[in-house]
């Protein structure tokens, strides 16, 4: 793409992870100023630049210098500069990394909206909880490298384990969990703090296994729930579990 193709860089939004805003400029001369560089009109920027700033949810701060905004509200400014112009093809970095969980509630319900209006995004995170959450096709790389590809359910089959059991016990001997890894269909059991997580290569009824077990044993617990197979499971399993830079 040569750098006058502009009927091309119209169709196209990118936001990265670093923010890259005017610090001179107000949040809302930011935004009219990308959005200027393909939309001319300025009725129909007028127009586009509202909208931007109530997607993200900025109303309240059109008038502020980016040096006044919150890290999650600068965020917000990074992607209104970006998808202000309306494209056809968004590309997302990392949009929601150490932002307040307000502003990350906002970003994403601002992103589900882009999809709904028939804006493609192509989305990049570590956090897989934003996945489940928002894309409809998913890709796992790992060093450059593609593991995995298909839709969210499709990549929760490739785990090794069917069911997770968590239960909540205050004080568990170690001569229980030995026994609770000799339960039927059981695949591995960890306790740390005071979760006790016990996992299931198959099996329909382990729930029920655990609970039993529990009670006859006469051991206590707080709380306990099952689980499937999340997409963190899954990435974990795919590229290992071991720490990186």
């Amino acid at each position: 793409m040569s750098p006058d193709a502009y009927d091309i860089k119209a169709k196209l939004g990118v936001v990265f992870q670093d923010v890259a805003v005017f610090e001179e400029l107000t949040v809302y001369e930011n935004i009219d100023y990308f959005c200027g560089l393909y939309i001319k009109d300025k009725n129909t920027r007028k127009q586009y630049i509202g909208e931007a700033i109530e997607l993200v949810g900025l109303e309240e701060f059109k008038k502020f210098y980016p040096k006044q905004l919150s890290g999650g509200l600068l965020r917000r400014l990074n992607i209104a500069c970006g998808i202000a112009h309306k494209p056809k093809l968004i590309f997302l970095d990392e949009p929601t990394v150490a932002v307040d969980p307000q502003s990350r509630n906002n970003i994403l319900d601002g992103i589900q909206k882009l999809r709904n209006n028939g804006a493609t995004i192509v989305y990049t995170t570590h956090y897989m909880e934003e996945v489940e959450i928002i894309c409809d096709r998913v890709i796992i790389l790992d060093k450059g490298k593609v593991l995995a590809t298909g839709t969210t359910d499709e990549l929760k089959e490739l785990a090794r384990i069917e069911e997770k059991v968590t239960v909540e016990v205050n004080t568990l001997d170690e001569k229980y969990i030995e026994q609770i890894k000799k339960l039927e269909n059981v695949d591995d059991v960890t306790y740390n703090g005071n979760i006790l997580l016990v996992t299931y290569k198959k099996g329909k009824n382990n729930l029920v296994q655990v609970i039993d077990y529990l009670k006859k044993e006469s051991i206590r617990y707080n709380k306990i729930y099952s689980e499937r197979p999340t997409l963190n499971d899954v990435f974990l399993e795919l590229t290992g579990k071991e720490f990186r830079d």
